[in-house]
């Protein structure tokens, strides 16, 4: 299976942003750890802080599977939203943090209803367990 993990703005600040919040991993280096345990599994990576890169990167329609983190875009992108919806793909978005432990308006996510499922608070982990999901 190939997986396209997308992460949305602010995610490239990953190991050094906020590290009480969201740890001091590098996405990359998570990334490495992944490979080593799913080795049957193909993992492609984008991470952008524009909203219209992150569509056209959907749009490319070169994975099987999506892990899908969109940061702010989360809150507030129906445009985002309204391209998930047309991915008739397993799609799993993961949230680092808790969100519903924050503040009000990271509560709310408009492209919760176009995804497979969600995870939230697991930190880093939660992209495995994402990728555990879409296996099963």
């Amino acid at each position: 299976m190939k997986i396209l993990i997308l992460n949305g703005p602010n995610l490239n600040l990953l190991g050094t942003r906020e590290p009480e919040i969201y740890g001091s991993v590098s996405m990359e280096n998570y990334l490495e750890k992944l490979k080593l345990e799913f080795t049957t599994e193909s993992f492609l990576y984008f991470q952008s802080n524009i909203e219209g890169e992150i569509i056209n990167r959907l749009q490319e329609d070169d994975f099987d599977a999506l892990i899908i983190n969109p940061g702010a875009f989360t809150h507030y992108s129906y445009a985002i939203s309204d391209c998930l919806k047309n991915i008739n793909k397993r799609k799993i978005e993961v949230h680092i943090s808790n969100i519903y432990k924050r503040e009000e308006f990271r509560q709310k996510s408009v492209t919760a209803a176009v995804s497979n499922g969600i995870i939230s608070g697991f930190g880093l982990d939660g992209y495995r367990l994402a990728v555990l999901g879409l296996l099963n």
